[in-house]
Protein backbone atom coordinates (compact mmCIF):
# COMPACT_ATOMS: atom_id res chain seq x y z
CA UNK A 1 0.00 0.00 0.00
CA UNK A 2 1.45 3.55 -1.19
CA UNK A 3 1.71 6.54 1.43
CA UNK A 4 0.50 8.60 -1.36
CA UNK A 5 -1.12 8.85 -4.81
CA UNK A 6 -1.50 11.89 -6.56
CA UNK A 7 -3.62 12.04 -9.13
CA UNK A 8 -2.56 14.91 -12.07
CA UNK A 9 0.50 15.94 -13.13
CA UNK A 10 -0.26 19.68 -13.33
CA UNK A 11 1.44 22.55 -11.73
CA UNK A 12 -0.02 21.80 -8.39
CA UNK A 13 -0.08 18.38 -8.80
CA UNK A 14 3.85 18.26 -9.67
CA UNK A 15 4.77 20.05 -6.73
CA UNK A 16 2.99 18.23 -4.47
CA UNK A 17 4.86 15.28 -5.88
CA UNK A 18 8.19 16.60 -5.50
CA UNK A 19 7.79 17.47 -1.91
CA UNK A 20 6.09 13.73 -1.27
CA UNK A 21 9.60 12.63 -3.04
CA UNK A 22 11.46 14.36 -1.08
CA UNK A 23 10.01 14.05 2.64
CA UNK A 24 10.39 10.01 1.60
CA UNK A 25 6.91 9.21 0.98
CA UNK A 26 6.23 5.69 -0.67
CA UNK A 27 4.71 7.50 -3.76
CA UNK A 28 2.32 6.94 -7.27
CA UNK A 29 1.51 10.26 -9.28
CA UNK A 30 -0.60 10.05 -12.35
CA UNK A 31 -1.64 11.80 -15.04
CA UNK A 32 -0.25 13.36 -18.46
CA UNK A 33 2.76 15.94 -17.42
CA UNK A 34 0.98 19.72 -18.02
CA UNK A 35 -1.59 18.22 -20.23
CA UNK A 36 -3.98 20.87 -20.28
CA UNK A 37 -1.48 23.46 -20.79
CA UNK A 38 0.05 21.31 -24.07
CA UNK A 39 -3.11 20.04 -25.49
CA UNK A 40 -5.95 22.54 -24.27
CA UNK A 41 -4.32 26.19 -25.08
CA UNK A 42 -3.50 27.17 -28.53
CA UNK A 43 -0.89 27.93 -30.11
CA UNK A 44 0.23 31.57 -29.92
CA UNK A 45 -1.00 32.15 -26.06
CA UNK A 46 0.94 33.75 -23.66
CA UNK A 47 1.44 33.31 -19.78
CA UNK A 48 -0.17 35.88 -17.99
CA UNK A 49 1.66 36.24 -14.67
CA UNK A 50 5.58 37.37 -14.78
CA UNK A 51 7.94 34.43 -14.56
CA UNK A 52 8.88 34.74 -11.06
CA UNK A 53 5.48 34.38 -9.91
CA UNK A 54 4.69 31.45 -11.79
CA UNK A 55 7.58 28.91 -10.42
CA UNK A 56 6.32 24.80 -9.78
CA UNK A 57 7.18 24.28 -6.48
CA UNK A 58 10.12 21.75 -4.94
CA UNK A 59 11.34 22.02 -1.00
CA UNK A 60 14.78 23.32 -1.89
CA UNK A 61 13.37 26.01 -4.44
CA UNK A 62 16.26 24.81 -7.01
CA UNK A 63 13.80 24.52 -10.16
CA UNK A 64 12.31 27.42 -10.84
CA UNK A 65 11.21 29.07 -14.33
CA UNK A 66 14.53 30.93 -14.16
CA UNK A 67 16.46 28.02 -13.81
CA UNK A 68 14.85 26.03 -16.41
CA UNK A 69 15.27 29.36 -18.69
CA UNK A 70 18.85 29.70 -17.46
CA UNK A 71 19.74 26.31 -18.51
CA UNK A 72 18.26 26.49 -22.09
CA UNK A 73 19.07 29.74 -23.19
CA UNK A 74 16.13 31.59 -23.20
CA UNK A 75 14.87 34.57 -21.32
CA UNK A 76 12.17 35.35 -18.30
CA UNK A 77 12.00 38.77 -17.93
CA UNK A 78 9.88 41.28 -15.67
CA UNK A 79 7.19 43.06 -18.43
CA UNK A 80 8.01 40.62 -21.26
CA UNK A 81 5.18 37.95 -21.81
CA UNK A 82 6.15 34.26 -21.70
CA UNK A 83 5.02 31.85 -24.44
CA UNK A 84 2.75 29.17 -23.44
CA UNK A 85 4.92 26.50 -25.00
CA UNK A 86 8.01 27.62 -22.65
CA UNK A 87 6.24 27.33 -19.51
CA UNK A 88 4.51 23.95 -20.77
CA UNK A 89 8.20 22.67 -21.42
CA UNK A 90 9.90 23.92 -17.79
CA UNK A 91 6.73 22.15 -15.85
CA UNK A 92 7.82 18.50 -17.55
CA UNK A 93 11.29 19.71 -16.60
CA UNK A 94 10.44 20.31 -13.58
CA UNK A 95 8.94 16.63 -13.19
CA UNK A 96 11.54 14.90 -14.48
CA UNK A 97 14.24 16.39 -12.40
CA UNK A 98 11.76 16.37 -8.52
CA UNK A 99 9.05 13.42 -9.18
CA UNK A 100 10.63 9.90 -9.73
CA UNK A 101 8.27 8.88 -11.98
CA UNK A 102 5.02 9.97 -13.48
CA UNK A 103 2.94 7.48 -14.85
CA UNK A 104 0.44 8.83 -17.88
CA UNK A 105 -2.53 6.87 -17.44
CA UNK A 106 -6.04 7.97 -16.56
CA UNK A 107 -7.34 7.68 -13.10
CA UNK A 108 -11.09 6.22 -13.82
CA UNK A 109 -12.21 6.11 -10.02
CA UNK A 110 -11.23 6.42 -7.04
CA UNK A 111 -12.97 4.82 -3.95
CA UNK A 112 -12.97 3.92 -0.45
CA UNK A 113 -11.26 0.41 0.80
CA UNK A 114 -10.83 0.17 4.40
CA UNK A 115 -9.18 2.93 6.10
CA UNK A 116 -7.78 3.89 2.50
CA UNK A 117 -8.61 4.03 -0.97
CA UNK A 118 -8.38 2.07 -3.59
CA UNK A 119 -7.08 4.22 -7.39
CA UNK A 120 -8.34 2.52 -10.31
CA UNK A 121 -7.28 3.37 -13.90
CA UNK A 122 -7.74 2.66 -17.41
CA UNK A 123 -4.72 0.13 -17.61
CA UNK A 124 -7.08 -2.31 -15.27
CA UNK A 125 -4.59 -1.62 -12.16
CA UNK A 126 -5.84 -1.38 -8.96
CA UNK A 127 -3.66 0.76 -6.35
CA UNK A 128 -4.21 0.53 -2.60
CA UNK A 129 -3.03 3.75 -0.98
CA UNK A 130 -3.32 5.39 2.23
CA UNK A 131 -3.94 8.83 0.92
CA UNK A 132 -5.02 10.32 -2.22
CA UNK A 133 -4.14 14.28 -3.21
CA UNK A 134 -6.72 14.85 -6.28
CA UNK A 135 -4.98 17.96 -8.29
CA UNK A 136 -7.12 17.17 -11.25
CA UNK A 137 -7.03 21.06 -12.61
CA UNK A 138 -9.80 22.61 -14.04
CA UNK A 139 -11.17 21.27 -17.17
CA UNK A 140 -13.74 19.16 -15.76
CA UNK A 141 -15.15 22.15 -14.35
CA UNK A 142 -15.74 23.88 -17.73
CA UNK A 143 -18.42 26.24 -17.02
CA UNK A 144 -21.12 26.52 -20.37
CA UNK A 145 -23.46 28.80 -20.85
CA UNK A 146 -27.50 26.79 -20.43
CA UNK A 147 -27.97 27.55 -24.01
CA UNK A 148 -25.00 26.32 -26.05
CA UNK A 149 -25.68 22.80 -23.98
CA UNK A 150 -28.33 22.08 -26.63
CA UNK A 151 -26.27 22.99 -29.65
CA UNK A 152 -24.39 19.95 -31.42
CA UNK A 153 -20.33 19.62 -30.87
CA UNK A 154 -19.55 20.89 -34.23
CA UNK A 155 -20.90 24.39 -33.48
CA UNK A 156 -20.00 25.01 -30.36
CA UNK A 157 -17.07 24.49 -27.90
CA UNK A 158 -15.40 25.80 -25.07
CA UNK A 159 -12.42 27.96 -24.97
CA UNK A 160 -10.39 25.28 -23.70
CA UNK A 161 -11.12 22.36 -26.10
CA UNK A 162 -8.79 24.03 -28.49
CA UNK A 163 -4.85 23.51 -28.71
CA UNK A 164 -5.03 24.86 -32.52
CA UNK A 165 -7.16 27.73 -34.16
CA UNK A 166 -6.11 27.27 -37.57
CA UNK A 167 -9.38 25.24 -38.70
CA UNK A 168 -11.25 28.47 -37.97
CA UNK A 169 -9.62 30.18 -40.64
CA UNK A 170 -12.55 32.21 -43.41
CA UNK A 171 -15.07 31.62 -40.38
CA UNK A 172 -17.51 33.28 -38.37
CA UNK A 173 -16.75 32.89 -34.70
CA UNK A 174 -18.48 34.29 -31.89
CA UNK A 175 -16.60 34.19 -28.38
CA UNK A 176 -18.66 34.62 -25.27
CA UNK A 177 -16.86 36.37 -22.43
CA UNK A 178 -14.75 39.09 -21.35
CA UNK A 179 -11.80 37.77 -19.15
CA UNK A 180 -8.43 37.07 -20.62
CA UNK A 181 -9.49 33.90 -22.09
CA UNK A 182 -11.93 35.24 -24.44
CA UNK A 183 -9.80 38.31 -25.50
CA UNK A 184 -6.72 36.39 -26.24
CA UNK A 185 -9.17 33.39 -28.17
CA UNK A 186 -10.76 35.84 -30.22
CA UNK A 187 -7.70 37.95 -30.90
CA UNK A 188 -5.99 34.80 -32.07
CA UNK A 189 -8.60 33.76 -34.28
CA UNK A 190 -8.71 37.11 -35.85
CA UNK A 191 -5.27 36.61 -37.02
CA UNK A 192 -5.33 33.53 -37.95
CA UNK A 193 -8.23 34.48 -40.28
CA UNK A 194 -11.24 33.88 -38.53
CA UNK A 195 -13.82 36.87 -38.26
CA UNK A 196 -13.85 36.84 -34.52
CA UNK A 197 -16.17 38.73 -32.28
CA UNK A 198 -16.66 39.05 -28.46
CA UNK A 199 -20.28 38.84 -27.06
CA UNK A 200 -20.23 40.37 -23.07
CA UNK A 201 -22.70 41.02 -20.71
CA UNK A 202 -20.49 43.23 -19.17
CA UNK A 203 -20.55 47.36 -19.90
CA UNK A 204 -16.87 47.66 -20.84
CA UNK A 205 -13.71 45.66 -20.87
CA UNK A 206 -11.10 45.60 -17.96
CA UNK A 207 -7.54 45.34 -18.54
CA UNK A 208 -4.56 44.76 -16.57
CA UNK A 209 -2.23 47.86 -16.05
CA UNK A 210 1.79 47.15 -17.07
CA UNK A 211 3.31 45.67 -14.42
CA UNK A 212 5.38 48.46 -12.20
CA UNK A 213 9.40 47.75 -12.66
CA UNK A 214 10.68 45.97 -9.42
CA UNK A 215 12.99 48.55 -8.55
CA UNK A 216 10.78 51.25 -7.08
CA UNK A 217 11.05 54.02 -3.98
CA UNK A 218 10.43 52.56 -0.69
CA UNK A 219 7.34 54.70 0.12
CA UNK A 220 5.74 53.87 -3.38
CA UNK A 221 6.18 50.01 -2.85
CA UNK A 222 4.32 50.48 0.46
CA UNK A 223 1.37 52.43 -1.21
CA UNK A 224 1.33 49.44 -3.62
CA UNK A 225 3.27 46.44 -2.78
CA UNK A 226 4.08 43.56 -5.07
CA UNK A 227 2.68 40.25 -4.93
CA UNK A 228 2.12 36.86 -6.36
CA UNK A 229 -1.62 38.21 -8.24
CA UNK A 230 -0.44 41.82 -9.34
CA UNK A 231 -0.04 44.61 -7.24
CA UNK A 232 -2.13 46.40 -4.61
CA UNK A 233 -2.99 45.92 -1.15
CA UNK A 234 -6.37 43.21 -1.42
CA UNK A 235 -4.46 41.44 -4.15
CA UNK A 236 -1.37 41.28 -1.44
CA UNK A 237 -3.92 39.74 0.89
CA UNK A 238 -5.14 37.06 -1.42
CA UNK A 239 -2.05 35.87 -2.89
CA UNK A 240 0.34 35.78 0.50
CA UNK A 241 -2.31 35.23 2.95
CA UNK A 242 -4.63 31.69 2.12
CA UNK A 243 -4.67 30.93 5.88
CA UNK A 244 -6.22 34.02 6.53
CA UNK A 245 -8.39 33.59 4.10
CA UNK A 246 -8.94 30.34 5.43
CA UNK A 247 -10.15 31.36 8.83
CA UNK A 248 -13.35 33.19 7.60
CA UNK A 249 -16.70 32.45 7.67
CA UNK A 250 -17.35 29.95 4.82
CA UNK A 251 -20.06 32.71 2.92
CA UNK A 252 -17.38 35.34 2.85
CA UNK A 253 -14.90 32.36 1.26
CA UNK A 254 -17.37 31.85 -0.81
CA UNK A 255 -17.86 35.20 -2.24
CA UNK A 256 -13.88 35.99 -2.62
CA UNK A 257 -13.44 33.24 -4.54
CA UNK A 258 -16.62 34.42 -6.56
CA UNK A 259 -16.17 37.66 -7.08
CA UNK A 260 -12.49 38.67 -7.11
CA UNK A 261 -9.66 38.65 -9.51
CA UNK A 262 -12.40 38.83 -11.65
CA UNK A 263 -12.72 39.12 -15.64
CA UNK A 264 -9.60 41.22 -17.16
CA UNK A 265 -7.79 41.11 -20.31
CA UNK A 266 -3.70 41.32 -20.05
CA UNK A 267 -1.87 44.82 -20.75
CA UNK A 268 -0.04 43.36 -23.60
CA UNK A 269 -3.02 41.71 -25.55
CA UNK A 270 -5.00 44.92 -25.81
CA UNK A 271 -3.20 46.97 -29.18
CA UNK A 272 -3.68 43.50 -30.66
CA UNK A 273 -7.02 43.01 -29.48
CA UNK A 274 -8.78 46.08 -30.43
CA UNK A 275 -8.20 47.15 -34.00
CA UNK A 276 -8.90 43.06 -34.60
CA UNK A 277 -12.19 42.06 -32.74
CA UNK A 278 -15.50 43.97 -32.13
CA UNK A 279 -17.53 43.24 -29.05
CA UNK A 280 -21.51 43.39 -28.10
CA UNK A 281 -21.58 44.73 -24.76
CA UNK A 282 -24.78 43.90 -22.35
CA UNK A 283 -25.74 41.32 -24.02
CA UNK A 284 -26.39 37.85 -23.19
CA UNK A 285 -27.90 34.41 -24.68
CA UNK A 286 -31.44 34.02 -24.56
CA UNK A 287 -31.59 30.88 -27.04
CA UNK A 288 -29.19 29.25 -29.51
CA UNK A 289 -29.88 26.67 -32.48
CA UNK A 290 -28.79 25.44 -35.58
CA UNK A 291 -29.02 27.92 -38.60
CA UNK A 292 -27.78 26.89 -41.93
CA UNK A 293 -24.50 25.89 -41.94
CA UNK A 294 -23.87 27.40 -38.51
CA UNK A 295 -25.64 28.58 -35.73
CA UNK A 296 -28.44 31.25 -34.79
CA UNK A 297 -28.24 33.17 -31.51
CA UNK A 298 -30.80 35.59 -29.97
CA UNK A 299 -29.44 37.98 -27.99
CA UNK A 300 -30.69 39.84 -25.21
CA UNK A 301 -29.70 43.40 -24.30
CA UNK A 302 -29.40 44.83 -20.60
CA UNK A 303 -32.34 47.34 -21.72
CA UNK A 304 -34.52 44.22 -22.81
CA UNK A 305 -33.84 44.57 -26.91
CA UNK A 306 -33.46 41.38 -28.70
CA UNK A 307 -30.73 41.20 -31.48
CA UNK A 308 -30.55 38.35 -33.15
CA UNK A 309 -27.08 37.14 -34.89
CA UNK A 310 -25.61 34.52 -37.36
CA UNK A 311 -22.77 32.67 -36.60
CA UNK A 312 -20.67 30.21 -37.73
CA UNK A 313 -19.36 28.55 -34.22
CA UNK A 314 -19.72 29.53 -30.86
CA UNK A 315 -16.86 29.47 -28.37
CA UNK A 316 -17.89 29.70 -24.70
CA UNK A 317 -14.71 31.44 -22.97
CA UNK A 318 -16.64 31.30 -19.50
CA UNK A 319 -14.11 30.05 -17.25
CA UNK A 320 -14.59 26.80 -14.77
CA UNK A 321 -16.79 26.67 -11.91
CA UNK A 322 -15.92 24.17 -8.91
CA UNK A 323 -18.24 21.76 -8.50
CA UNK A 324 -17.43 17.98 -6.99
CA UNK A 325 -20.78 16.92 -8.76
CA UNK A 326 -18.32 16.69 -11.61
CA UNK A 327 -15.87 14.58 -10.04
CA UNK A 328 -16.88 11.64 -11.84
CA UNK A 329 -13.88 9.45 -11.19
CA UNK A 330 -14.79 9.90 -7.09
CA UNK A 331 -16.84 7.18 -5.80
CA UNK A 332 -20.36 8.60 -5.33
CA UNK A 333 -20.41 7.48 -1.31
CA UNK A 334 -17.48 9.67 -1.31
CA UNK A 335 -19.09 12.85 -3.07
CA UNK A 336 -21.80 12.81 -1.57
CA UNK A 337 -20.87 12.59 1.78
CA UNK A 338 -18.15 15.36 1.67
CA UNK A 339 -19.04 18.62 3.53
CA UNK A 340 -18.73 22.05 1.54
CA UNK A 341 -18.18 25.57 2.10
CA UNK A 342 -21.36 27.08 2.39
CA UNK A 343 -23.62 27.53 -0.74
CA UNK A 344 -20.87 26.43 -3.02
CA UNK A 345 -20.11 22.76 -4.38
CA UNK A 346 -16.56 23.10 -3.08
CA UNK A 347 -15.34 20.72 -0.48
CA UNK A 348 -14.37 21.96 3.18
CA UNK A 349 -11.08 21.66 3.52
CA UNK A 350 -8.87 21.54 6.52
CA UNK A 351 -5.60 24.00 7.26
CA UNK A 352 -3.87 20.82 5.45
CA UNK A 353 -6.15 20.79 2.53
CA UNK A 354 -7.56 17.45 3.93
CA UNK A 355 -11.70 17.30 3.22
CA UNK A 356 -14.36 16.15 5.67
CA UNK A 357 -13.39 12.19 4.17
CA UNK A 358 -10.21 11.27 5.87
CA UNK A 359 -7.41 11.10 4.05
CA UNK A 360 -8.95 12.67 0.88
CA UNK A 361 -6.73 15.92 -0.23
CA UNK A 362 -7.83 18.44 -3.11
CA UNK A 363 -5.71 20.62 -4.70
CA UNK A 364 -6.35 23.83 -7.27
CA UNK A 365 -9.57 25.30 -8.50
CA UNK A 366 -11.50 22.74 -6.06
CA UNK A 367 -9.74 24.94 -3.26
CA UNK A 368 -10.57 28.29 -3.98
CA UNK A 369 -13.34 28.44 -1.65
CA UNK A 370 -11.46 27.49 1.29
CA UNK A 371 -8.10 29.31 0.80
CA UNK A 372 -9.00 32.35 -1.58
CA UNK A 373 -8.40 33.33 -5.30
CA UNK A 374 -4.73 32.06 -5.33
CA UNK A 375 -5.48 28.67 -5.34
CA UNK A 376 -7.02 29.49 -9.37
CA UNK A 377 -3.50 30.51 -10.39
CA UNK A 378 -0.39 29.06 -10.55
CA UNK A 379 1.65 30.69 -7.54
CA UNK A 380 -0.61 29.04 -5.24
CA UNK A 381 0.63 25.46 -5.87
CA UNK A 382 4.18 26.33 -3.18
CA UNK A 383 1.50 27.06 -0.31
CA UNK A 384 -0.36 24.12 -1.52
CA UNK A 385 2.32 21.62 -1.59
CA UNK A 386 4.12 22.79 1.82
CA UNK A 387 0.57 22.67 3.75
CA UNK A 388 -1.24 19.37 1.66
CA UNK A 389 1.66 17.46 2.53
CA UNK A 390 1.78 18.16 6.11
CA UNK A 391 -1.67 17.12 5.83
CA UNK A 392 -0.43 13.87 4.41
CA UNK A 393 1.99 13.55 7.10
CA UNK A 394 0.13 14.06 9.70
CA UNK A 395 -2.76 11.74 8.46
CA UNK A 396 0.08 8.89 7.91
CA UNK A 397 1.19 9.18 11.90
CA UNK A 398 -2.19 9.13 12.65
CA UNK A 399 -2.70 5.67 10.86
CA UNK A 400 0.38 4.21 11.58
CA UNK A 401 -0.01 4.71 15.97
CA UNK A 402 2.63 7.02 16.15
CA UNK A 403 5.24 6.11 13.19
CA UNK A 404 7.00 9.25 12.00
CA UNK A 405 7.39 9.95 8.70
CA UNK A 406 10.48 11.14 7.35
CA UNK A 407 10.96 15.36 7.21
CA UNK A 408 12.42 16.44 3.72
CA UNK A 409 16.02 17.30 4.30
CA UNK A 410 14.94 21.12 3.74
CA UNK A 411 12.29 22.23 5.96
CA UNK A 412 8.99 23.05 4.12
CA UNK A 413 8.01 26.13 6.15
CA UNK A 414 6.13 28.38 3.80
CA UNK A 415 7.75 32.16 3.74
CA UNK A 416 6.26 34.64 2.33
CA UNK A 417 7.91 35.74 -0.90
CA UNK A 418 10.19 38.84 -0.82
CA UNK A 419 10.04 38.81 -4.97
CA UNK A 420 8.00 41.48 -6.02
CA UNK A 421 4.96 40.04 -8.09
CA UNK A 422 3.33 40.65 -11.59
CA UNK A 423 -0.34 39.48 -13.39
CA UNK A 424 -2.43 37.02 -12.16
CA UNK A 425 -1.43 33.40 -13.50
CA UNK A 426 -3.44 32.01 -16.41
Amino acid sequence: MYDLVVVGAGPYGLSIAAHAAAAGLSLRVLGRPMASWRDHMPTGMFLKSEPWSSNLSDPAGDHTLTDYCTAHGLTARHGVPLPIGVFTAYGRWFGERTVPQVEEVTVTAVRPDGGGFRVETDTGESIAARTVALAIGVLPFANRPEPLLRLPAPLTSHSSDHSDLTRFAGQDVTVIGSGQAALETATLLAEQGARARIVARAGRLRWNSPPQPLERGRLRALRDPHCGLGTGWPSWVWSETPWAVHGLPARTRVRIAETTLGPAGAWWLRPRFEPAVPVLFEHRIRTAFPHGDGVRLELTHKDGRTTALNTQHVVAATGFTPDLGRLRLLDPQVRGTLRTVGSSRAPELSPGFESSWPGLFFAGLLTAPSFGPSMRFVYGATFTAHRLLRGVRRRLDDRRGGIVIPRPAVAATLTTTSEPAGQPAC
